[in-house]
């Protein structure tokens, strides 16, 4: 729990457990069509993204960074980037590990495990899989060579 990005992830699947598990309003509430997001916002909240990538992000915070509100943003994200603003910090987040892996120098002590948590991947095996999808070869290979 030392790892900033691992405790604000524990603490977020918390929160939507509590969410789901206890009897709420929040799925009742009447949605109302989100407003129009200007290219210069969606670049604010891409360089929020980019700038705290290596910190826990919220939907409301980079909606915030964005001057826009969160559902607004999304709709944004999936119109413009065909994703949501989780999966693109989670996008950034693979790259910069890819990025690492490829500086790294094994000799030296750094693992994919390391690199991996560093950016929040907790579960290994998912990260790896993710990270083949990606790149197409294995983490521990981009480390080897």
């Amino acid at each position: 729990m030392a790892n900033p990005l691992v405790a604000g992830t524990t603490r977020h699947l918390l929160a939507a457990t509590a969410l789901t598990v206890f009897p709420n309003t929040a799925h009742a509430a009447t949605l109302r069509p989100a407003g129009g997001v200007t290219p210069q916002a969606l670049r604010r909240a891409v360089s929020y993204i980019d700038d705290h990538a290596d910190r826990p992000i919220t939907v409301d915070q980079i909606a915030a960074a964005a001057g826009v509100r969160p559902r607004a943003l999304q709709l944004a994200f999936r119109r413009h980037h065909d994703t949501t603003p989780m999966q693109y910090v989670r996008e950034v987040r693979l790259e910069r590990a890819h990025r690492d892996l490829r500086a790294a120098d094994p000799t030296t002590g750094a693992t994919v495990a390391t690199i991996a948590r560093h950016w929040g991947f907790t579960h290994l095996g998912r990260f790896s899989t993710d990270y083949r999808a990606a790149y197409g070869c294995s983490p521990s290979h981009t480390l080897r060579t």
